[in-house]
Formats: C-alpha cells, sequence, structure tokens
C-alpha cells in the first residue's frame, strides 16, 4: 500500500487520481534542484554545436562589416574622379572684374583665356507704380474690376465692399491666384497712404498696366494705361532692359544676370559705369581648382590603399590578422589598382606622361601616394590640358579607375556577389541555431520528465518507509513524524 505526500502535508491514497501527478513541486521527494540540474545538463548537451554556430556567425558579421568598409572607401573615391575624368573640367578657369562695383563673373567649363573691356551703361529693372495720397490704409476707393497686366499675362480682380479700401485691395492683388508677378505694398508718408505696385521681372517687355471696369467706379485712381493715355498712377520706374557694351560692341538683357554675352562666362551686372569708363574682366586659367581636386583624388586613393592593408594584413608584434587577411578579391582589387596608378601615356609627349610627372608617387613601403606640390603646380602651370589628358578621357587614370569602380560596386557587381553569398550563410546559420533551439527545448523536456518521475518515486518511496515505521514501531513513528512535521514546517515546504 503506497501514498503520496499532498501540497497541504497531507497523506493520499496513491488511487485518488489516476491521471493526477504525485508531486507538484520538482525536488520535494528528492531534495535536489531539478531546474538547475536539466539547465546545465542541456547547456552541455548542445554547447558544442551553439559554440560553433556563435563563431561562424561572428565570422561572417565581421566579414559582412569587413566589405563594407572597403566599398565605403571605394565610394569615396568614385566621387574624386568625375572631375578628373572631364579634362575640360579640371581646365578650369577663373574671371575676375577690376572694378567690382561694376560686374562680377563666373566661368563654366566652356570658358577661355581672355581679357574684354566691359562697361554698363544702365541695369536692368522691374517696374513701379504708385497711386495719389489718401487719408489712410483704411480709407475707401471703390468697387469693380481691376485688370493687372504684366508683359502679356494678366489677372482680373474683383474688388467688393469687403475690401474696397486701400490695404483691401493691396490684399486682394498678393493673394491673387494668378498673379501675374505684382507685389502690392502700403507707404505711408505725411501726406498720405499710396499703394504701390512692383513688378517681380525686370526688362522692357514687363511693364505694368492697370485698367478697372464695373462697380462704383473709384477704381479709376488706380488705372495706369499709357495706350489709352489714362495714368493716374504714377511710374516711379520703369521697367528697361540693362544695356552694356563689351570691347565697345553694344548689348542688352533683360536680367541683370547674363550668361549668354561671353562663352563660358556669366555675368552679374551690379552698377552703371561712369561715362566712357569701362572696366576689365579677365579670364584664366584656374590652377587652384585643379590642384584641389588631384590633392583630393590623392588623399582618397590613400584610403582605399589602407583599408586594404588594415582589412587583409598581420600584424606581426600582436599577432593579429585583418578580417579580410589573404582575400582574394581584395588582392586583386589592388594589384589592379597599382597597374592603373602606374600608367604612362606616351602620347602626351612634352606635357605630364604619368603621375609622377605630376609630383604624384608610391612611398615603397607602404604603396601610399605621396605628392609633391611643387612638381604638381609646375605641371600645371605649364600644361593643364595635357594633365587633363593623362587623368581624363577615354583611357585616362580616373576613367580607368572609374569603371575598375564599377566593376566592384555596381548593382549586381563582385562586392553585391560577395555580399549575397554572406547574407545567405548568415540566415543558414539562424536556421541551424532554429533547429538547434528546438532539439535543446525537447531534450530539455524530456530531462525534466524523467528528473520529476524520480522525484516522485524517491516521494512514494519515503511514504512506504513512514507507513511501515508507524505499524512496527509505533512510538519511534510519532516521534520521527513530529521531528519531520517541524522540519517541513520551518521551512516552508509544505502548505500551512
Amino acid at each position: 500500500m503506497s501514498s503520496a505526500i499532498s501540497p497541504t502535508g497531507s497523506s493520499s491514497s496513491s488511487g485518488a487520481s489516476g491521471t493526477s501527478p504525485l508531486i507538484t513541486s520538482t525536488g520535494i521527494g528528492s531534495g535536489l534542484d531539478i531546474s538547475a540540474i536539466v539547465s546545465s545538463l542541456t547547456s552541455a548537451y548542445g554547447a558544442a554545436q551553439t559554440n560553433e554556430l556563435s563563431a561562424e556567425q561572428t565570422s561572417l558579421n565581421t566579414q559582412v562589416s569587413a566589405f563594407g568598409t572597403f566599398s565605403s572607401a571605394l565610394d569615396t573615391l568614385q566621387a574624386t574622379l568625375s572631375t578628373l575624368e572631364d579634362p575640360t573640367q579640371l581646365a578650369g578657369y577663373a574671371a575676375t572684374v577690376a572694378d567690382k562695383t561694376i560686374a562680377s563673373a563666373t566661368t563654366t567649363s566652356d570658358a577661355v583665356a581672355g581679357q574684354y573691356s566691359l562697361e554698363v551703361q544702365n541695369l536692368a529693372n522691374s517696374a513701379t507704380l504708385t497711386s495719389q495720397p489718401v487719408a489712410s490704409s483704411s480709407t475707401a476707393i471703390g468697387t469693380g474690376t481691376l485688370t493687372i497686366a504684366v508683359g502679356t499675362s494678366s489677372t482680373s480682380i474683383n474688388i467688393d465692399d469687403t475690401d474696397n479700401t486701400l490695404a483691401g485691395i493691396a490684399a486682394a492683388i498678393n493673394s491673387a491666384p494668378n498673379n501675374p508677378g505684382v507685389t502690392a505694398s502700403i507707404i505711408t508718408t505725411t501726406a498720405g497712404a499710396r499703394l504701390v505696385l512692383a513688378g517681380t521681372a525686370t526688362g522692357a517687355a514687363n511693364s505694368i498696366t492697370v485698367t478697372q471696369s464695373g462697380g462704383d467706379g473709384g477704381l479709376s485712381a488706380l488705372v495706369y494705361d499709357p495706350t489709352d493715355g489714362v495714368t493716374n498712377l504714377t511710374q516711379t520706374q520703369a521697367a528697361t532692359d540693362a544695356n552694356f557694351s563689351i570691347n565697345g560692341y553694344p548689348a542688352t538683357s533683360a536680367n541683370n544676370v547674363v550668361s549668354d554675352a561671353i562663352t563660358g562666362v556669366t555675368l552679374d551686372l551690379l552698377g552703371a559705369s561712369a561715362v566712357n569708363t569701362p572696366t576689365t574682366l579677365s579670364i584664366s586659367a584656374d590652377n587652384s581648382a585643379a590642384s584641389t581636386s588631384i590633392g583630393t583624388f590623392v588623399t582618397a586613393v590613400n584610403g582605399v590603399i589602407s583599408a586594404i592593408q588594415n582589412l587583409t594584413g598581420y600584424d606581426a608584434s600582436t599577432q593579429t590578422a585583418g578580417p579580410l587577411n589573404g582575400n582574394a578579391t581584395l588582392e586583386s582589387f589592388q594589384n589592379q589598382l597599382e597597374n592603373i596608378l602606374d600608367t604612362v601615356n606616351p602620347s602626351n609627349a612634352g606635357g605630364a606622361t604619368s603621375l609622377a610627372d605630376l609630383g604624384i608617387t608610391a612611398d615603397a613601403n607602404t604603396g601610399a601616394l605621396d605628392s609633391n606640390a611643387t612638381t604638381l603646380s609646375n605641371a600645371l602651370s605649364s600644361s593643364l590640358t595635357s594633365v587633363g589628358n593623362l587623368l581624363g578621357g577615354t583611357n585616362g587614370i580616373a576613367t580607368q579607375l572609374n569603371n575598375l569602380i564599377n566593376s566592384y560596386t555596381s548593382p549586381g557587381g563582385l562586392l553585391a556577389t560577395i555580399n549575397q553569398q554572406l547574407q545567405s550563410s548568415l540566415s543558414n546559420v539562424s536556421q541551424q541555431q532554429t533547429a538547434l533551439n528546438a532539439e535543446l527545448a525537447t531534450y530539455s523536456a524530456t530531462l525534466t520528465a524523467q528528473y520529476n518521475a524520480m522525484d516522485t518515486a524517491i516521494a512514494q518511496l519515503k511514504e512506504t518507509q513512514n507507513y511501515l515505521t508507524a505499524e512496527f514501531n509505533p512510538n519511534q513513528s510519532s516521534t520521527s513524524s513530529s521531528s519531520s512535521s517541524n522540519n517541513s514546517l520551518s521551512s516552508g515546504t509544505l502548505g500551512t
């Protein structure tokens, strides 16, 4: 006859329930920490495979990051190549105006060296019309329809009793959905308030006219229509074209920014010249821009070389290898990079035929490029065109480098393929880890069931022992039972 200990400390027959577990808390029968034991055994069971998967995942993530570093260095280098690829962009020109109060100038890649005489007779202006003064901005002017035209564009604005004041009319003009290019404002002086209409576009073709119709006729005070001889508004500034001359030849422009007078040069007219006093506009080669572009290129090349060395190298002093040590992809790129940098262009005879002619040489120990500023400056001054041809054009160094980088970084290129393979491997590791976790969960559940069964068996044996003791030695049983009960209550194992 056997019995089990219930959570409240009372005995119950093993036949009380055919399906209920005999023990509700693990370790009650044996006193063992079953949860800790199962956890340790499960960890030990999966340790080797877990460590292997973790190491593989770490290695793959390190490679992804390393190739990302390499790709970033290539992007930085590629960004410096666009200027060098086009010889006309490298061969820049600077524009200088002697009298900076008259004009300023900038150049494009189409500019050529030269010197010009520039004289400005007048600037281009927009039209301005002003009304006669009234008492204040809240003074009622009239109702009807105002039609405002600038050049060939016009709009009609309805004015009623809600906006028939000077301020209301100004607001209606400014908010008109098809405003042809006029802003309205109010100036108030000792004489009173005046409406000012200002055109937003310069040029003689952008004069302003104002007509009115309907209403109470009060809007006639704002009419300006010289063709009909009605000028109730005063034109305080006429719409005019800019008038200027280059080398004594007259020219006009509707704008003060002129980009079609001299090839590759944009003039910004700032003021009128003194009568018969032209200023000098000089267009000259700008070597500083080329020097800066080449210097940025050299820095970017060194960035790529440094990245490759750090990723593939080995530090003997620390016995540490780079994350891509011995990687064939990076070693191949470095070899191709060095071959391109060693390019010699004999067709540039008399000019720059190699990077060494620009003062750019490779350090014998590190492979990094060194640049001699004096040699570069002399090469640029001697023949900026030959420098541009060495670096740019179909077979230029910059063009070759750009093609090389594209083969690595373009969509579907070598780096994209490598990254896809690494991501696939990472996904496979993740799937293996998921399968291992499921296996370990099953293993843990099996161990837990086995230990719980053992624990139940031990509890039953103890209960049988107590029963037999009570049958054959009642006095000892009573003492033992009392001691056991007190110990259980003090430890909190049994319920109260």
